[in-house]
């Protein structure tokens, strides 16, 4: 891998980085895919808002009952503090490790979009593995629908990002570092076409033109149902925001943290969804 780029980004799901079973962080799964990054690699990681639950509710025996939205914001600044000091520890101890918060409007500004390219694309270079979230903690709702409106109307022909969907964030740092790959880590192998039926799980979706390829994923969508969790766009998004990055010539993998490494993952050893143009 190039040091001088960044051509992978890893996302991780919330749910891919903790034991739903026992309410709590699942560090195996954090120091095996801690032990496969290196510089060259971008993560974007979600789990600040679900892990900042979980700590919530140890400490007091309860989950908040105020407002959703203010909940959620309560819980991702309590989360983003564990989320970072976790990836810190198991992360190899000769590499940087860089908080990177970004909201819509980082991506939406050509100016704040080429800083924090060029910040990137520095990580590389100085040895640093960036950890990038959608900065939760200041983000309401209703103020960002209000902004994204007025970038759509003001500017009509610009591809406006919205990036509170991990999902999205990571196919929007693809593009803007020009990466050659990027893994989707979920909880489960990859798309499938029945989610009750493992044997239906699509290990390819390829195409020799952006038409077909966009014509392929829109069928696999029809048969996406349902989220891991409440709050989550579920594999429907998923698969729109992979398609984004394809036409960019991006390879997307979507697979398992739980059950696979990163490597296994890469080098088609484990079964995952594959997303390219041919």
């Amino acid at each position: 891998m190039d040091s001088r780029k960044l051509e992978l980004v890893v996302k991780i799901g919330s749910m891919a980085l903790i034991r739903r079973e026992d309410n709590d962080i699942d560090y195996n799964l954090f120091s095996r895919l801690s032990g496969e990054l290196k510089p060259g690699m971008a993560v974007v990681s979600s789990g600040a808002t679900e892990i900042g639950r979980l700590d919530y509710m140890k400490r007091h025996g309860c989950e908040l009952t105020g407002d959703p939205e203010d909940n959620k914001t309560d819980y991702a600044a309590q989360g983003q503090a564990i989320l970072m000091a976790t990836w810190r520890q198991f992360i190899h101890p000769d590499y940087q490790v860089r908080q990177v918060l970004v909201e819509h409007n980082h991506f939406n500004d050509p100016q704040k979009r080429e800083h924090l390219r060029r910040m990137l694309l520095r990580c590389a270079d100085q040895a640093a593995i960036p950890i990038i979230n959608y900065n939760d903690a200041v983000s309401d709702e209703e103020n960002r629908k209000l902004e994204l409106q007025r970038l759509h109307t003001d500017h009509p022909d610009e591809n406006v990002v919205e990036c509170v969907d991990n999902d999205e964030t990571a196919a929007v740092v693809s593009e803007l570092i020009h990466a050659k790959t990027m893994v989707l880590l979920t909880s489960a192998d990859g798309i499938y076409r029945d989610p009750h039926d493992p044997s239906t799980l699509v290990t390819d979706v390829t195409a020799p033109d952006a038409d077909l390829l966009t014509a392929r994923i829109r069928e696999l969508q029809s048969h996406c149902v349902g989220a891991s969790r409440a709050g989550a766009n579920g594999a429907g998004a998923k698969l729109a925001f992979a398609l984004r990055s394809a036409l960019q010539g991006v390879t997307v993998i979507i697979g398992s943290a739980k059950k696979y490494r990163l490597g296994e993952l890469l080098d088609g050893s484990a079964p995952c969804t594959r997303i390219s143009l041919e």
